[in-house]
């Protein structure tokens, strides 16, 4: 997917403001970890299922280095202050041939407004495009908004070792999905 790497959309929020949509660049990891500054507790351990403020450099590299192949992330990025943030993001990384698993994160000011949403949208096609037949997601039962979101993409309840998270899967090949986003690859 080398031109993934360019990859750009601009959408309009639930609330009229408009983020850009666009691959995480190496270059962003200051503003990632500003980011997660902003993010409360409670919004990182859901994402992370444990209480995640700080992470090593090992950890930093991994999620910096993707590679549009087996690794993809993306990036809302939005006015806040008249400065430009990262308001929210989302990836998958392929677990075995054909399949990924997702995850999301939107900062709180910002949650409510359609990011995740977007940045699920945006994904499906990118895995769709690159061949996955299905995506999984792992999902604290708390966690109701980004389980609303994961249901009204298609993806059904299945089972799993661990009683305390979700596992949640779309079969790509039945997807029928939603509008395509405009998208504008620079």
């Amino acid at each position: 997917m080398p031109e993934a790497i360019k990859y750009t959309a601009r959408e309009l929020l639930r609330d009229g403001s408009e983020v850009e949509i666009r691959t995480l660049r190496r270059e962003d990891e200051i503003a990632m970890l500003a980011a997660i500054e902003r993010t409360s507790a409670q919004s990182l351990q859901r994402r992370f299922f444990v209480m995640k403020r700080n992470f090593s450099e090992k950890e930093r590299d991994f999620f910096m280095n993707v590679d549009f192949k087996n690794h993809v992330a993306i990036v809302a990025v939005a006015k806040e202050a008249g400065r430009e943030v990262i308001a929210g993001g989302g990836r998958y990384i392929v677990v075995e041939p054909g399949q990924a698993e997702m995850a999301f994160s939107v900062v709180d000011s910002w949650q409510g407004r359609g990011i995740g949403s977007i940045l699920m949208r945006h994904l499906v096609e990118f895995a769709k495009d690159a061949g996955l037949q299905e995506l999984t997601a792992d999902v604290l039962p708390e966690n109701a908004p980004m389980i609303r979101i994961f249901v009204k993409f298609g993806f059904t309840h299945a089972a799993h070792q661990d009683p305390h998270v979700l596992h949640l899967v779309l079969k790509l090949d039945f997807f029928n999905g939603l509008p395509v986003p405009n998208v504008t690859i620079v």
